[in-house]
């Protein structure tokens, strides 16, 4: 304990850290205010007796941090944003135009964070009428043509100002701005979830089944931070070389490094996308048994089929994100190899062989966090507190958390102060070689 007060006064000190600790703070408070702005028109009191949906309406409201149940300006929070940064990313994968802006550096990053903008606007402008429909069939507005418009209006520049408040958090503040806005958002919805809990325990007299769930949650937030920093490194060595002639002779190469292989290098892209599909069975056989089936997030075939397609989109993402033979190429041209085996095909293969042993247990353990929630909710845990014992809100979350960790940890050592961890390093946080050379692949 008087380690840890030890520190947080070393990050006091540092004048630079305590500036942007203050000020991603100043912007987050900026961000819950708006949280709870209502829309214009919106009849508050007919809107506080509706009941929030469950499935995919539970979960955004979940990541907009309450915003999508409350009407707010920002109701539609950071999630345009992400949609349209990941139908960027996927058109990297596969239009050359993209592919292009991508190799560019900083100038084809600043082209490609301004399409993103743009095409943020125009998912707004499809999800905020779908939004603003459901108060109008509810009685909670009484809608007008002005009333449609201006709505639409408020929700889009909702959206964008929440952008904007990430991307002043990434330049000028402390950790990714844009995941952090989604973590606070989650992070707002705990408290009340547990309270919810709480009570429902201590009506039925359960505290002791509370307590074996608060362990539960322990261990699971414990093996998702190693699913997280889970690493393999690939040694690398760099051949030597001489430079210059004569007496000005210097011999430059030799160095050690590694590539580090991450068992989930897809992150939870594959919970997304999986997400995504898992709704169009209910939405296309709704009425059946199927329809019925696929609606029922405990039911065994739902979990089944869900874990499934994270699987398969663990694979596929990974081998859409991971070239070994562009990897081997830029080893043979950096003059770097891998001990023990030849240059080219064979790294090609040999980095090939190692993924694919890497992604089978990464997407099992993925798969069996995202379908944990099921388990809670089938072991009379509510609901709303079931969400943080897995699935996509615990991976943003303890992804966040340490990626923040880190950076706190580098301002730090930077300055010769004791990091966060014994040791002075996070484990599973990669050396500065390290992370130059898999930029540069």
């Amino acid at each position: 304990m008087k380690g840890l007060i030890t520190t947080l006064k070393h990050i006091w000190a540092v004048e630079e850290l305590r500036k942007r600790i203050i000020y991603t703070l100043g912007l987050i408070l900026v961000y819950r205010i708006g949280s709870f702005i209502v829309l214009p028109g919106v009849d508050t009191a007919a809107l506080n007796s509706q009941a929030a949906d469950g499935g995919i309406l539970s979960l955004i409201n979940m990541f907009a941090g309450g915003a999508f149940s409350r009407a707010s300006v920002m109701a539609l929070g950071i999630m345009p944003y992400i949609s349209a940064s990941i139908v960027m990313q996927l058109l990297g994968m596969a239009v050359p135009v993209v592919q292009k802006l991508q190799k560019e550096g900083e100038s084809g990053r600043k082209k490609i964070n301004q399409y993103t903008r743009y095409l943020t606007i125009v998912i707004c402008l499809f999800q905020a009428p779908a939004y603003v429909s459901q108060f109008a069939l509810a009685g909670v507005a009484d809608p007008s043509v002005l009333w449609w418009i201006q709505t639409l209006m408020i929700l889009t520049a909702g959206t964008m100002f929440v952008t904007w408040l990430g991307e002043r958090i990434t330049d000028r503040g402390l950790g990714n701005g844009i995941s952090l806005i989604i973590t606070i958002g989650i992070v707002a919805n705990l408290p009340g979830a547990f309270l919810q809990e709480l009570g429902a325990k201590v009506t039925n007299g359960g505290m002791v089944i509370l307590l074996v769930e608060l362990v539960v949650l322990l261990f699971v937030i414990l093996a998702t931070v190693l699913l997280v920093q889970g690493t393999r490194r690939i040694p690398i060595q760099t051949a030597k070389r001489v430079i210059g002639r004569g007496t000005r002779q210097a011999v430059a190469g030799g160095q050690r490094s590694y590539i580090p292989l991450k068992i989930n290098q897809a992150g939870v892209m594959p919970i997304i996308f999986a997400q995504a599909l898992m709704f169009l069975p209910s939405m296309i056989f709704q009425g059946t048994d199927l329809g019925v089936e696929f609606a029922n997030m405990k039911g065994f075939w739902y979990n089944f089929t869900f874990f499934l397609l994270i699987v398969v989109f663990t694979y596929f993402y990974t081998a859409m994100m991971m070239n070994p033979n562009q990897m081997a190429d830029e080893l043979k041209r950096g003059g770097s190899f891998i001990p023990g085996v030849k240059p080219g095909r064979k790294t090609s293969e040999f980095i090939d062989s190692l993924l694919s042993r890497l992604v089978l247990p990464g997407s099992i353990f993925l798969g069996f966090i995202a379908i944990l929630p099921a388990f809670a909710m089938n072991a009379d845990i509510s609901q709303s507190f079931a969400y943080f014992f897995g699935g996509t809100s615990l991976l943003i979350m303890v992804g966040v958390v340490l990626d923040t960790l880190q950076q706190i940890e580098s301002h730090l050592l930077n300055r010769h102060y004791d990091g966060l961890m014994k040791g002075g390093r996070i484990k599973g946080r990669s050396t500065s070689s390290a992370v130059s050379m898999q930029q540069s692949l």
